[in-house]
């Protein structure tokens, strides 16, 4: 049966985890639509499900802002550890409850367009789509990075990091309907051949307040040296409140070895690496946006502008691709008029 002469073939856009990398996602959302490129459904994981959930409502802007505000010291607070906490050592409510003051309550099934989130169910090692129900209780699902966050309860399900089972949700906007499909990776180059193993951190000279470990460090640190550098300042942190506690963030022995959240986040870049290999080859997407974003750690949220302008420069070398996939399909754009890559906030269109 042939389509009405109105009908436009649906936009899924799966925006993939990546924590302090997924910011990259705020540049290409706000990328595509200057480009006229109509967004009909989303589907996010973790960090994905984050900014996917304030694109519906309207508020990627307002979130962006919010975003580039932070510091570490603030970031540490919104992470509320939770020294007793079962199943991880945070729990994260205190940045729930910054964003339902900021956003509002929503239900998924409210929103103005399709919106998925991405969870997994811990005990049956399963996927689950969360599509109806409170809008931030799936995002605090979806981002409960194991060993950092704990998991989520609901009536049926206790539900963890999505990017365990899915870290880019291709599969997900296909099966809501999208007939053309964009998707991000933002831990593309993560995982480079060749790469090394950070440097040891030099010996401290003296023992630091909490206040200054927070702030103290470059934001500008490479991926995973910053991870570890970052790590050691949370260690710092909760040193002065629980001794055993010392060796999980930071190194453990003299010779610098990671300590064990460190292991933990880097078997997941590991895990996700080849799970979004595996799974996209067999659920390609019609267009990857891969940003190169290794040289920001998985926690380094202070270097979400740069994070932002590599997304907008990801849509852009990738413009021939975007053309070519909408042209096929008679889907209306704006990729023709750009004029030239943007130097300031916005694209320059004729």
């Amino acid at each position: 049966m042939s389509q009405p002469t109105h009908y436009r073939k649906r936009i899924g856009l799966a925006l993939g985890s990546g924590s302090a990398r997924g910011a990259a996602h705020i540049g290409v959302i706000q990328t595509l639509k200057e480009l006229g490129i109509e967004i009909d459904i989303i589907a996010g994981t973790s960090i994905g499900a984050l900014i996917g959930a304030c694109e519906m409502l309207g508020r990627l802007d307002d979130f962006r802002d919010w975003l580039c505000q932070l510091s570490t010291r603030s970031m540490l607070r919104y992470i509320d550890f939770k020294l007793l906490a079962s199943g991880g050592v945070a729990n994260g409510n205190r940045l729930m409850k910054s964003l339902r003051e900021q956003f509002g309550d929503h239900n998924i099934e409210d929103l103005p367009r399709t919106f998925a989130v991405v969870a997994t169910d811990v005990y049956r090692g399963r996927e689950v789509w969360l599509q109806e129900g409170d809008l931030w209780d799936a995002v605090r699902a979806s981002i409960a990075v194991p060993g950092l966050f704990t998991p989520v309860s609901t009536e049926h399900h206790w539900l963890s990091d999505g990017a365990l089972v899915n870290p880019v949700p291709v599969s997900v906007c296909k099966a809501l309907g999208a007939e053309i499909i964009i998707a991000v990776n933002p831990n593309a180059t993560l995982l480079q051949p060749g790469s090394s193993p950070p440097p040891p951190a030099p010996a401290k000279k003296q023992e630091q307040s909490p206040e200054e470990n927070a702030e103290a460090g470059s934001p500008h640190d490479d991926s995973e040296a910053g991870d570890f550098r970052l790590m050691d300042r949370l260690s710092s942190s909760l040193r002065g409140v629980a001794g055993p506690m010392r060796n999980l963030w930071g190194s453990g022995t003299e010779q610098h070895s990671p300590g064990t959240l460190n292991v933990v986040l880097s078997a997941i870049n590991v895990m996700q690496d080849r799970i979004t290999r595996a799974r996209m080859a067999g659920e390609p997407a019609d267009v990857v946006l891969r940003p190169q974003l290794s040289g920001i750690s998985f926690m380094d949220f202070t270097q979400a502008p740069l994070a932002i302008a590599e997304g907008r420069a990801c849509v852009l070398r990738n413009l021939p691709a975007l053309q070519y996939a909408l042209d096929q399909e008679g889907i209306p754009h704006k990729i023709a008029e750009v004029n030239k890559i943007p130097t300031g906030e916005g694209l320059a269109l004729e």
